[in-house]
């Protein structure tokens, strides 16, 4: 399974406006059942495109807000390594306060507990 970088101001905006949302303990996440629309990327591979953002509401240190951001794509790294085959999905991803402080056990949950509704609904 790989894991691709989401980009695109144009895609993103689309996700915020009409992604699903799913909420967990240490991030939020929008998403959508599909691979980007781009003449380059091949509609039947199944690869996740994955996201990040943090606002200023998040934290004022961006530093801080990176690392956020760092220990959630970190998360998906190793959990979608393990993996052998997803549905493609467009995920934007947005840490919450608690991801600062969580053990990083408690990121991956939130990871499982997402790609298991990917999965089975």
């Amino acid at each position: 399974m790989k894991l691709r970088r989401l980009s695109g101001r144009k895609t993103n905006d689309f996700l915020l406006r009409k992604g699903r949302v799913w909420k967990g303990k240490t991030m939020m996440i929008r998403w959508l059942p599909s691979a980007p629309r781009r003449r380059a990327i091949d509609p039947g591979a199944h690869e996740l495109y994955l996201g990040t953002f943090a606002s200023m509401k998040l934290h004022k240190s961006a530093v801080k807000r990176n690392r956020m951001r760092r220990r959630i794509r970190e998360a998906w790294r190793i959990h979608v390594k393990e993996l052998d085959t997803l549905p493609a999905a467009q995920l934007l991803i947005s840490p919450r306060i608690a991801s600062l402080e969580a053990p990083f056990e408690d990121i991956r949950q939130d990871v499982r507990a997402f790609l298991s509704l990917l999965t089975h609904g």
